[in-house]
C-alpha cells in the first residue's frame, strides 16, 4: 500500500483559475459572495504558507472581466505574472500556464476555478493525467446549475481527483501549529461556524499526537520493565 502525504507548504502548489467578476456572476449554484470569499482565503492561505502560486485568467477585456481586485494586494507577484489566456478553456492546453505549473516544482496541486465545470474540470483531469496529485477546492468554484456542478464533481472524483471544502483543506495544508496559528489572519473571510471547524479539527489532531505519544512512551516504560524483570 502506497502511504499517504498530506498536502502542506512544503510539497504543494496552489492554482487560481478565472476568478474574474464577469465569469463568477454567471455562476448558479452557490452565492457570488461565498465563491468570492472562499477563492480569497485560499489566496490568503497560500500567502501565509508561502505556497507557490499560478493565477490565470481569460479574456479579461471582453464580458469574462477582470480578476477579483483583492488578489492583487494578497498575492502582488502572483497577480502581476498571472497567465493571460485567449480563449483557451482548457488551461493547461496554454503552453504558459502549463509551463508555469511544472515550474513551481511540486507534483501536488491545490486548485480552485470559476466555473467547476469548465474552467476547473479540464485542467483538474488533465493533471491526473499527467501524474499530478490534485486536489479541488469545490467551495472556491462553482456552475451555472446545481446538475452541472455535480456532474462535474462527479467527473472529477472519478477522474482521480481529490475533492475538498476551503474550510476542511485547511488544518490539511497548514504543515505546523504555527502555521495552523498563522491561518487566523484569514479568518475573518469565513463564517463562525467553519471557523469552529477548523480549531476542532486541528484540536483533534494534536489530540491524536499526544495520544501517540502516550502510547510509545508506554511501550517504552513497558520494554524497559520488562528487560529488567528477564533473568
Amino acid at each position: 500500500m502506497i502511504a499517504y502525504e498530506r498536502f502542506n507548504a512544503d510539497n504543494a502548489a496552489m492554482l487560481l483559475i478565472d476568478h474574474q467578476v464577469g465569469t463568477m456572476s454567471w455562476v448558479q449554484s452557490i452565492p457570488f459572495e461565498e465563491i468570492k470569499r472562499n477563492a480569497l482565503m485560499l489566496a490568503k492561505t497560500a500567502r501565509i504558507l508561502k505556497l507557490p502560486v499560478v493565477l490565470t485568467s481569460s479574456i479579461e477585456e471582453q464580458a469574462q472581466g477582470p480578476l477579483l481586485s483583492e488578489l492583487r494586494s494578497i498575492l502582488p507577484a502572483g497577480f502581476a505574472a498571472r497567465i493571460k489566456r485567449l480563449g483557451i478553456v482548457n488551461a493547461m492546453e496554454d503552453e504558459t500556464f502549463a509551463a508555469a505549473v511544472k515550474a513551481s516544482g511540486r507534483k501536488k496541486l491545490i486548485i480552485a476555478g470559476v466555473t467547476n465545470d469548465v474552467c476547473t474540470v479540464f485542467p483538474a483531469l488533465s493533471l491526473v493525467r499527467d501524474g499530478y496529485e490534485v486536489q479541488v477546492v469545490a467551495d472556491a468554484g462553482g456552475s451555472p446549475s446545481k446538475m452541472s456542478d455535480d456532474m462535474a464533481l462527479r467527473r472529477m472524483e472519478k477522474g482521480g481527483v481529490t475533492l475538498t471544502s476551503n474550510a476542511g483543506g485547511q488544518p490539511n495544508r497548514a504543515g505546523s501549529g504555527d502555521e495552523a496559528l498563522q491561518l487566523r489572519s484569514a479568518w475573518p473571510l469565513l463564517p463562525l461556524e467553519e471557523q469552529l471547524k477548523i480549531v476542532q479539527a486541528v484540536l483533534r489532531s494534536r489530540s491524536r499526537a499526544s495520544q501517540r505519544k502516550s502510547s510509545s512512551l508506554r511501550a517504552a516504560e513497558s520494554s524497559d520493565h520488562s528487560t529488567l524483570l528477564r533473568p
